[in-house]
């Protein structure tokens, strides 16, 4: 049994506390702890030169960055602020913290930064022992996909060496999971780091099924997380069976998660968990 699998119920903060806090930021990862979420959920990206960074997108959104010259990035021209093609150094010129975000008006407005992950395990480290308190579990996905390889990130392979490598580094084996909608990261993690704990994530409009995206892999992974849509008694049973956790995603309603855990769901991914607590 692993470490998470011993938690009883997960309740994750999506991108930190994403309704309250800049997303994958630092800031949102401490005010996620603080409402005392369990694991922090992350998206991780690289750069140019091989630096594993927080970003949902591997690119500059633009719902939530500002230029270094102060402008706020367009919709036209944020693909082309492509990380894959920038230094640390460059990345960290640009802000994600200020602009006001169209979906989420509750979130706090302050300078930041996308920040190595590296810098974010050690941040919530040094929170944590000042606090007291376990150090949570990290949620991290790769983002990836087939059609963009060394165009907006690296292959696979390459794309989880550097990430295992940041963990590796900060000690943080037995506290993290990876997950993906890439199939293909979480099949070589598994024949290449067999401990790892994984999640294997689901579009809620996927035309698998459950026992589709299982033979995709060719193994049972420990965590199933379907967009919340997707969940149903059958599928809570079929994840029993099969000794998976089953953890949707992005429940932000009161009412929703109440119906979710009735249903008997392992956790749940949000973007508020002070509404979900």
């Amino acid at each position: 049994m692993t470490a998470q699998s011993k938690i009883n119920f997960d309740l994750q903060g999506h991108r930190g506390c994403r309704g309250l806090m800049p997303e994958n930021t630092i800031p949102a990862m401490i005010r996620a702890l603080e409402l005392g979420v369990t694991t922090l959920e992350m998206d991780a990206s690289i750069t140019a030169d091989g630096k594993v960074i927080l970003s949902h997108e591997p690119f500059f959104n633009h719902e939530i960055t500002t230029q270094p010259n102060g402008k706020p990035v367009t919709e036209v021209e944020e693909k082309s602020l492509n990380i894959y093609r920038m230094t640390y150094e460059e990345v960290k010129t640009y802000d994600v913290g200020m602009h006001p975000h169209p979906r989420f008006p509750e979130q706090v407005k302050i300078p930041a930064v996308k920040p190595l992950l590296s810098d974010v395990f050690i941040a919530v480290k040094d929170w944590c022992k000042k606090h007291r308190r376990a150090v949570p579990f990290f949620n991290i996905e790769t983002k990836c996909l087939p059609g963009t390889d060394n165009v907006f990130h690296p292959a696979p392979e390459a794309f989880c060496e550097l990430l295992m490598k940041v963990i590796h580094e900060q000690g943080m084996e037995k506290k993290t999971l990876v997950q993906s909608f890439d199939f293909r990261t979480l099949v070589y993690l598994r024949k290449t780091y067999p401990s790892l704990v994984l999640a294997a994530l689901v579009e809620p409009d996927d035309e698998g099924t459950l026992e589709s995206h299982l033979q995709a892999l060719g193994f049972v992974p420990e965590i199933y997380s379907p967009g919340f849509g997707r969940v149903d008694a059958t599928m809570v049973a079929a994840c029993k069976q099969k000794g998976m956790k089953l953890i949707p995603w992005t429940v932000n309603e009161p009412d929703l998660a109440a119906r979710l855990l009735k249903l008997g769901v392992d956790g749940l991914i949000t973007d508020y968990p002070d509404r979900i607590r």
